[in-house]
């Protein structure tokens, strides 16, 4: 037989509780009985009605922009010089469909470049360097317009040249198209852009296109969406013509009328930087090449190059084309902070360097201190890398161009430095003498 059950028993009821009889045990189980405990569930309609979390976190995204918009246009963000500015966050996606294009989840927090003191006496020494014949820079709208005097009375003009503009007569309805799209341009601050405008950089007379949306009136915000398009979609030619026409007479144009630049213009930049060798070519180089490139704007450009990364070859290319051309003050600037970026150089560059600063061994001008910290800044990094004649012949230099404190840092690393040709001496074995 199996063992008896043992009857519970609360506090509540006696011991004579256990004598029940049998059968009303039976019964008293197969009934329910109610529990003390009552749950009251009060249901409200408006629980239904919820927002979405990714929802919420655009709508405070935009929210928060639009507040640091409004203080920017009406000057209310004063801050003091010895304090820095905070960072501003932008949400940015490196892909271009829709359905991630909407989505913020995948966003990555970049840096805006921090509250820059220009120093009068630094951009009085770099405007005394400036080229007093500077190339004159032409637009889009200048190429365009050349192209359609020259090619109006044809249909269609080809080329045999992979970067040159082929002009072709527009449906009226496209150009009426594309002229919509540029009043949207005009006033986009954020959300998808429009479908028409994505599809240029896979058009054969994209340039043509493109003028017709007038990108010198676009929202800074716009400007931003446009090079992450073209620099996606773009070869590097394409791209280089992209940045050389539309991104660089912007970047220039916002710095000289604001002093400083839009952060959505910063971050166009960046984006700039996934085409390097475009970013050089169509940028940087033509930035130099102008000769009126301002302290100002190469201390905000520099700071691109400095916080991003950027493949070996072209920053090689970038150091050797900036040393071989006319000085200005703006080429001390972008040689310090490429030697600053401890790159392991191919010798000829290296070379280059070295033949850039002797050229200032009889100049008579005063030079300025962004010279001088360049020097030094080459000491520091590469004094291992240079022949011993390389060596006296810098050392020669520091007695001609000298400034009270920093030559004799300059000194110092120079006289302390094991050169390339006294380290394959040493490396060298020495015959057996049998």
């Amino acid at each position: 037989m199996g063992k008896a059950k043992k009857v519970k028993v609360s506090k509540g009821e006696t011991r004579h509780a256990t004598k029940v009889a049998l059968a009303d045990q039976i019964e008293e189980e197969k009934t329910v009985k109610p529990k003390n405990r009552n749950k009251m569930r009060i249901r409200n309609d408006d629980d239904d009605k919820f927002v979405d979390p990714s929802l919420t976190k655009r709508i405070l995204s935009q929210a928060r922009w639009q507040q640091i918009e409004i203080e920017e246009e009406s000057g209310t963000r004063q801050k003091s010089e010895s304090t820095k500015e905070p960072l501003v966050k932008l949400s940015a996606s490196a892909e271009l469909s829709d359905a991630e294009e909407s989505s913020e989840d995948e966003s990555t927090d970049v840096q805006y470049y921090e509250n820059i003191q220009i120093n009068e006496e630094d951009e009085r020494a770099i405007q005394m360097f400036m080229s007093k014949d500077p190339i004159p820079t032409k637009t889009l709208a200048d190429i365009i317009l050349e192209k359609l005097t020259e090619k109006k009375t044809e249909i269609q003009t080809q080329f045999s040249d992979a970067s040159s503009i082929r002009m072709q007569e527009l449906d009226p309805r496209i150009k009426a198209m594309y002229e919509g799209v540029k009043d949207v341009l005009v006033k986009y601050r954020s959300g998808k852009l429009p479908k028409a405008f994505k599809i240029i950089p896979s058009l054969r007379n994209w340039e043509q296109i493109l003028y017709i949306t007038e990108p010198s009136q676009w929202s800074a915000a716009a400007m931003y969406q446009a090079t992450r398009i073209f620099a996606s979609n773009l070869k590097e030619k394409m791209a280089q013509r992209f940045f050389n026409l539309v991104l660089l007479p912007r970047i220039r144009d916002d710095l000289a009328e604001y002093k400083r630049l839009n952060f959505h213009l910063y971050q166009a930049l960046r984006k700039a930087l996934f085409k390097p060798a475009g970013f050089m070519k169509g940028f940087l180089l033509p930035l130099l090449e102008s000769g009126t490139c301002t302290l100002r704007e190469a201390i905000i450009v520099g700071s691109v190059i400095a916080k991003n990364s950027i493949p070996v070859l072209h920053s090689s290319a970038a150091i050797l084309k900036i040393a071989e051309m006319d000085y200005t003050g703006a080429n001390s600037v972008f040689l310090r902070i490429f030697l600053d970026k401890k790159y392991a150089l191919p010798y000829r560059v290296i070379d280059a360097v070295v033949f850039h600063f002797l050229r200032f061994e009889r100049d008579p001008r005063e030079l300025p201190v962004l010279w001088h910290q360049a020097l030094l800044t080459f000491a520091q990094r590469y004094k291992s890398d240079i022949s011993s004649e390389q060596k006296e012949a810098l050392l020669r230099l520091l007695k001609k161009q000298h400034h009270h404190v920093i030559t004799n840092e300059i000194r110092r690393e120079l006289q302390h430095a094991k050169c390339r040709d006294v380290e394959l001496t040493e490396a060298k074995p020495e015959p057996m003498i049998c």
